[in-house]
């Protein structure tokens, strides 16, 4: 194989139009640049020109990389107090969030889930030491999708609350649809539980089952787990980083620390990049990193992975596009990165669709609503009919809405199975009293279950103080004013 390679440009769509600049790539200098005295250049000429406390938490990550490289070296900067107090901040938030994680990672393993670390978690459990300058806030676990429903009911029975809203019979059902899903539990805890490594616009059924196989032991915080191969971690952080505007820029560093370790198969990393559709963006990462950065990238393999993107056709465009930091958009750009992604985006449902349940819509009736002395409430139990099979329900219910436009959730469950989810958006911000009338087919079971309505929020939050987000996404009390079961 030639070691030669192109020049790389920094006009589009060359890789090069796409590199980090300004602000990040001083932080990216600053946290990976082999010559230790230029990189303090870097930190202190950032530090001199920026507000920490302005910085958005894309800085905070690398800053904390920076801090934890640097350490006393930059204590004669004026922000070297405040740098010190955001790393220390910033690890005790990731800290709490992995300790959190910790008896769900054990429980799942107990009921015979494999588990594996992605992203920065994996990071973590491959070198613990890493954790003072990698931020974890949210620890992402892969497990099989055969161990999804185990996974799925250690964290509801464990008291982790759905990031969506819904409710976890409605999930339950839905589960084989869903690459990740968001859990939460207290004031830190944060789990992103994923089935699949990649999304939809990166699939490879070959590679699912690789990923695996090439899989290696490790311990995070005293729990055994699985962590991916280091060409795994390159190209797991190339492709939840490299196409997302960067976002998240420390997976730069993650890139970095996974080739300095000299334990990458390159031939397996070109082999996930063919796969999963991943060569401009690993050529973008590729490229800055040994010609901005000086990180030993082996030529040949930046030559190949460089000459497979200059292959990628029209996707090559739309990669380079997606690629680029958000901090340099422009009008044009911006439209057409979102073009781009929104293309990627429909490419990303991929082939776990499965049919979506329908939704039975509520419409306001006009007729008068009987009066009743029902308390509002959350939930209510609905009259079971005199027989059982395929019935239609017709539900009316008064609710109160905030004056604000938004979504009413409603979902029918019975005992651990989902019935039916109810929906209605309210347009006006007039505010007040609506009576909402859905109709839908359900199937009544012989088992007893009572059939239960009830009010779901829209979204949930750890902490429901806010009177803003509880007026735009909380779960309304209503009044059951009717039930009607009919045959179908």
């Amino acid at each position: 194989m030639a070691n030669a390679m192109r020049r790389i440009g920094r006009r589009f769509p060359d890789y090069g139009w796409s590199w980090p600049t300004g602000g990040l790539d001083q932080l990216l200098k600053a946290a990976l640049l082999p010559d230790e005295e230029a990189a303090g250049g870097y930190a202190a000429r950032w530090l001199d020109e920026n507000d920490i406390d302005h910085a958005a938490f894309r800085e905070h990550r690398l800053l904390a990389a920076i801090s934890d490289r640097f350490g006393r070296k930059l204590a004669g900067h004026p922000a070297y107090p405040r740098l010190v107090g955001l790393q220390k901040m910033l690890w005790t938030k990731s800290r709490l969030a992995a300790r959190e994680a910790e008896p769900a990672l054990q429980a799942m393993i107990d009921a015979g889930c494999a588990v594996m670390l992605i992203k920065g978690a994996s990071r973590i459990a491959v070198n613990a030491s890493a954790q003072r300058g990698r931020v974890a806030h949210d620890i992402d676990i892969l497990v099989r999708p055969q161990d999804m429903i185990a996974a799925f009911d250690v964290l509801t029975e464990g008291g982790w609350q759905i990031a969506t809203g819904v409710s976890p019979q409605y999930l339950r059902t839905r589960l084989a649809s869903l690459r990740s899903m968001n859990f939460f539990k207290g004031s830190f805890g944060d789990i992103d539980l994923h089935q699949l490594a990649y999304d939809g616009s990166q699939q490879s059924t070959e590679d699912d089952l690789a990923v695996w196989q090439r899989a290696l032991s490790a311990e995070f915080n005293g729990v055994r787990v699985l962590v991916p191969s280091p060409a795994d971690r390159m190209t797991l952080a190339i492709a939840h980083g490299g196409l997302d505007a960067h976002t998240h820029s420390d997976w730069l560093v993650d890139c970095a620390v996974a080739i300095e370790g000299d334990e990458v198969d390159w031939d397996v990393f070109a082999d996930i990049v063919a796969r999963r559709h991943l060569a401009v963006a690993a050529a973008v990462a590729l490229s800055y990193l040994s010609l901005e950065i000086g990180i030993a990238v082996p030529p040949a393999e930046l030559a190949r992975t460089v000459a497979n993107a200059d292959h990628a056709g029209l996707s090559r465009w739309s990669s380079v596009l997606q690629a680029k930091p958000r901090t340099d958009f422009g009008g044009l750009v911006w439209l057409s990165r979102g073009f781009a992604k929104q293309l990627r985006l429909k490419r990303k449902k991929g082939r776990l669709q499965q049919p979506t349940p329908a939704v039975w819509r509520g419409r306001p009736t006009l007729r008068k609503a009987r009066a009743t002395s029902a308390p509002f409430a959350l939930s209510q139990t609905l009259p079971r009919p005199d027989r059982t099979g395929a019935m239609v329900l017709d539900v009316t219910v008064r609710i109160v809405v905030p004056p604000i436009r938004r979504r009413i959730e409603m979902e029918i469950n019975a005992g651990g199975g989902h019935v039916a989810r109810l929906r209605s958006i309210v347009i006006s911000r007039a505010g007040g009293g609506r009576v909402l009338r859905f109709r839908g087919k359900l199937t009544v079971d012989d088992t007893g279950r009572p059939l239960v309505i009830e009010a779901r929020p829209s979204r949930q939050f750890r902490n429901w103080d806010n009177e803003a987000e509880v007026a735009a996404y909380g779960a309304l009390p209503f009044q059951l004013l009717s039930a009607r079961f009919s045959p179908t």
